[in-house]
C-alpha cells in the first residue's frame, strides 16, 4: 500500500510517497499545477507497485485541479478538511512546518487511516457553476453594501436623507429609484435652485425617460425635503464628480448582482431536485439556489446527521467526569455561507408565522420553552435541513429507481 501525501500551495504541490513502518517509497519532490507536470505524476503514482492512494487538504480553489487530474486519471484521491489533519502527530513541542514535512504528515494521516478515507468524486459542472456563482454572488453582496454606505455617507454633506425619498423595491435588473434619482439630482440646489413648478416638470420627464410612476404629490414632497436640508459640500464640479462616480460603481455592481442572480436560477432550475426544493416552506427564487449551490447533491452525506454537521449547527456533546454539558452551542465547524442561509429561511418561517408548518411548530415550542433567540434558530435551521435531507433524497432515489 502506497500512501501520496499532496501539500498544496498556489501554482505548486509537494508530493511525499510512504508505506507503513516509515518506509520512504519517494522522497518528497515538487510538482507545478501544469498538464504536463500532473500528468507525470498521475504516471508516475500508476506505476508504483501496490494499491496507491492519494491525501491532500481541502484549501479553497488550489487544490481542485490537482484532485481532478488524478482521479480522471484512475487514482484514489481522498481530499480531507484541513482541521482533521492540523493536530495530527503533534508529538514533538517544537512547531516544525514545512512543505516537505506537510507531505509526509498526510502521507503517514492516509495510512493511519487507510480504510476510512472518503473517496473524492468531482462535482457536476452545473452543481460546480452554481456553488461558484452563489460565492461570487456573495461577495459583490460584500462590495453593494460597502458603495451603498459610502453613497449616503456622500449624501449626508449634498443631499441628506435622499436615499429615503423611495420606497421602491429594486427592479430585477437590480436598478433602485433612489439611486437613479441621486444620479440626476446629486445636490439639494438641483432642486431649490428652480420653482417648484419647474421641478414637479423636470421630475415627471425624469419619471417618464426611466420608467417611473409621476406623482405630482411626491414631487412636492421631495422639493419640501430638499428645501428643508443643510447641505454641507457647495454645489460644483467635484461635488458632482463624487457622487457620480459613487452612483456609477454602485449601479454596476447592482447589476452584476441581478445578472448572477438570474444566473444561479437558470442553474438551479436545471437540477432535478428543484421543484422539491422550491416547494420547501420558506424557500423562493432566492433563497432555493442559495441552498442547492451550498448543499450540492444530498446523497454526498451518508446521513441527516451529516448534512447538519457540515452546516456546523450541530450541538457536540460536552461531558467530561462529573461535568455534565447541558449548555451546548453549535460547532461552527462547517460552511458560514451555509448557515448565512439557513438564517435567512428561518427568518422567513419567523415573518410568516405559518402555523401548518413542522418547522414553525417546532419553532414555537422552543420559544415557548423560554429558549434564547440563537438557540431556537439554529434547532429550527437543525429540523429544517433534516426535512431538506429527507424530502430530496428520497425524491432522488425515486428518479434512479
Amino acid at each position: 500500500m502506497n500512501s501520496v501525501g499532496i501539500d498544496i500551495s498556489k501554482g505548486r504541490s509537494t508530493v511525499a510517497v510512504m508505506r507503513p513502518f516509515g518506509e520512504v517509497v519517494i522522497s518528497p519532490f515538487e510538482v507545478q499545477h501544469t498538464d504536463s507536470e500532473l500528468s507525470k505524476l498521475a504516471k508516475l503514482l500508476k506505476s508504483l507497485n501496490g494499491e496507491t492512494r492519494v491525501v491532500l487538504e481541502a484549501t479553497g480553489n488550489y487544490h481542485m485541479p490537482v484532485a481532478w487530474l488524478l482521479h480522471n486519471a484512475g487514482l484514489y484521491v481522498s481530499v480531507i478538511n484541513a482541521k482533521l489533519v492540523h493536530n495530527y502527530g503533534n508529538n514533538n513541542l517544537r512547531r516544525v512546518k514545512t512543505d516537505k514535512k506537510d507531505a509526509v504528515k498526510l502521507a503517514n494521516y492516509g495510512l493511519d487511516r487507510w480504510l476510512s478515507l472518503p473517496r473524492y468524486i468531482p462535482e457536476e459542472t452545473s452543481r460546480l457553476q452554481l456553488k461558484n456563482c452563489y460565492r461570487q454572488y456573495q461577495k459583490y453582496s460584500k462590495v453593494q453594501t460597502l458603495l451603498k454606505n459610502n453613497l449616503i455617507s456622500l449624501l449626508d454633506i449634498t443631499f441628506p436623507n435622499a436615499n429615503r425619498l423611495f420606497a421602491s423595491p429594486a427592479r430585477i435588473d437590480g436598478s433602485e429609484k433612489w439611486v437613479d434619482f441621486v444620479a440626476e439630482f446629486w445636490h439639494c440646489e438641483c432642486i431649490c435652485e428652480c420653482s417648484e413648478t419647474s421641478f414637479t416638470n423636470k421630475y415627471r420627464r425624469w419619471c417618464k425617460k426611466h420608467g417611473y410612476n409621476f406623482s405630482e404629490e411626491k414631487a412636492h414632497n421631495i422639493y419640501f425635503e430638499a428645501s428643508e436640508q443643510v447641505c454641507v459640500m457647495p454645489k460644483s464640479d467635484t461635488t458632482k464628480l463624487l457622487v457620480e462616480q459613487a452612483v456609477l460603481q454602485l449601479k454596476a455592481t447592482s447589476g452584476a448582482l441581478a445578472t448572477l442572480k438570474q444566473e444561479m436560477q437558470t442553474l438551479a432550475s436545471s437540477l432535478p431536485e428543484y421543484p422539491v426544493v422550491m416547494a420547501i416552506f420558506g424557500v423562493g427564487p432566492a433563497l432555493g439556489p442559495q441552498l442547492m449551490a451550498e448543499i450540492g447533491d444530498v446523497r454526498r452525506f451518508h446521513s441527516k446527521k451529516a448534512l447538519v454537521a457540515y452546516a456546523g449547527i450541530d450541538a457536540p456533546p460536552n461531558d467530561s467526569g462529573n461535568i455534565s454539558g447541558r449548555h451546548r452551542s453549535m460547532s461552527k465547524v462547517g460552511s458560514p455561507s451555509l448557515r448565512r442561509t439557513l438564517f435567512l429561511v428561518m427568518s422567513v418561517y419567523l415573518q410568516k408565522s405559518p402555523s401548518d408548518e413542522p418547522v414553525y411548530q417546532f419553532m414555537n415550542r422552543k420559544r415557548a420553552e423560554g429558549k434564547p433567540y440563537r438557540v431556537y434558530m439554529m434547532a429550527s435551521a437543525n429540523k429544517f435541513l433534516r426535512i431538506y435531507y429527507a424530502s430530496v433524497k428520497q425524491y432522488l432515489d425515486t428518479l434512479e429507481a
